[in-house]
């Protein structure tokens, strides 16, 4: 019987190909079948193109997930696509499965991998984390996300500005995710929390169209990218070391 594979979880970074690890480099390299996400409506995918300017004769095939908040309709594409992979393990030995970002951070490889678990619980799985698109943000601008004793809280901006606003309220430093949605509920309650100021937008990091905007209200009503992001520093002018 032939050894059943290991199911990689590998992240890619934000988008600038040069930042991904070695060990990610190393395993893309080794494994049978890599996988990536696509919509169902297209099969393009930023990570696979990525991940071909290290491993050029990989054998790269796509996911198809919809893009939408149907549950059942969601359900079936995660079964649908943890079977596939399940039966590339079984006959094709290692596979990896592609992210942007990490895999355990907003990643559509932590839905895949828990149907993986509720299908064939002992499936051998391993990590590789990768570089967070807020995390390149936070260099590219020079922005420290926390120092001294600060908090850091990251949130979605997925389904507006409810939770957005509460935790705005408590915490000393934000990251928000997944902004170009609701960018204009976002971009009214830090408004009104008067943080346009600490508050820096960033667009497509490390790609063709990267935008950085350190004066946000001149994003007042405009349309954003789906890769982008807002880092709310609102100590970040103060030194938190001397108490």
């Amino acid at each position: 019987m032939s050894r059943k594979g290991k199911l990689y979880g590998i992240g890619v970074g934000p988008g600038d190909p040069d930042l991904i690890t070695i060990k990610a480099v190393r395993i893309l390299k080794s494994v049978s079948v890599i996988f990536a996400a696509s919509s169902t409506k297209n099969d393009y995918s930023l990570a696979r193109n990525i991940i071909c300017k290290h491993a050029p004769n990989a054998n790269i095939e796509t996911l198809p997930f919809p893009m939408n908040n149907d549950k059942v309709v969601l359900q079936k594409a995660w079964e649908r696509n943890a079977k596939t992979v399940l039966k590339a393990l079984s006959e094709r030995g290692d596979v990896a499965f592609v992210t942007l970002g990490d895999p355990m951070t907003y990643s559509t490889f932590s839905y895949l991998l828990k149907t993986v678990r509720n299908i064939e619980s002992q499936t051998d799985v391993e990590i590789i984390p990768g570089i967070t698109s807020y995390q390149a943000a936070a260099s590219v601008a020079n922005i420290p996300l926390v120092q001294g004793d600060q908090s850091l809280v990251v949130v979605s901006g997925a389904k507006g500005s409810d939770k957005l606003l509460q935790t705005l309220k408590r915490v000393d430093n934000i990251v928000i995710l997944k902004t170009y949605k609701y960018f204009d509920k976002i971009y009214e309650t830090l408004a009104n929390l008067d943080l346009l100021d600490q508050s820096t937008f960033f667009s497509r990091l490390g790609l063709p169209g990267e935008e950085i905007v350190r004066n946000v209200k001149s994003l007042k009503s405009a349309t954003t990218s789906y890769l982008s992001l807002i880092i709310v520093n609102r100590t970040n002018n103060q030194n938190l070391d001397d108490k």
